[in-house]
């Protein structure tokens, strides 16, 4: 009976010791660890600054677009390409020029233009051979068509003329010419007779 009743008594002292040291290992167990296996809480680092003396400032801006360029040779009336309406002075000189029966009556010797711009006649030679004997007829300019061959580029000159009409025409003259056959009428002008200084002298005897 004796040891029934200290069994219970040291069961008793058993329970009440782990009662009261429970509480305090679970205090133990929430607090952190001060041993040297402790890890320092991390610092979280500072943006680096940048470095004002060398950042070079971003210049977002946009360059002004060019101003639209305008053509001064156009705007000042200057061609700057033969357009295939237009045909050069060259084209014409020495051309033949044919008639409606596909002859050829003569040949371009020259153009006459007017001082204000437009070509008034084209001066055909017609008759002799060779250019010797030839007579210049200024034809009026509209009466003389160009047509273009389109493969190569070939110009070709028309007129309503005939060889005998043109053979019957006035022949046409140069301000060159005109003054040559002026000059030619105009008698020489006399000389004045100069002032006789020879003396005669006369020796009486």
């Amino acid at each position: 009976m004796t040891g029934k009743l200290f069994t219970s008594a040291a069961a008793g002292a058993i329970f009440a010791t782990a009662s009261v040291l429970s509480p305090m290992a679970f205090a133990q167990a929430q607090q952190p660890s001060t041993g040297n296996n402790t890890t320092a809480p991390m610092t979280q680092t500072a943006p680096a600054t940048p470095d004002t003396k060398t950042a070079k400032p971003q210049n977002n801006a946009q360059a002004p677009a060019p101003a639209p360029t305008t053509n001064t040779a156009q705007a000042a009336g200057y061609l700057t390409q033969q357009s295939a309406d237009q045909i050069s002075a060259k084209t014409y000189m020495g051309q033949s020029v044919y008639n409606g029966q596909n002859e050829s009556i003569g040949s371009i010797n020259d153009l006459i233009l007017q001082k204000q711009g437009g070509v008034t006649a084209a001066v055909v030679g017609v008759g002799g051979f060779l250019g010797i004997g030839q007579k210049n007829v200024a034809v009026p300019f509209d009466k003389v068509t160009a047509t273009q061959n389109a493969q190569d580029g070939s110009i070709k000159l028309t007129t309503t003329e005939t060889a005998d009409s043109l053979k019957a025409a006035p022949e046409f003259k140069t301000l060159a010419m005109q003054a040559s056959e002026k000059a030619a009428k105009t008698p020489a002008t006399a000389a004045v007779p100069g002032t006789d200084t020879t003396t005669t002298s006369s020796t009486s005897k």
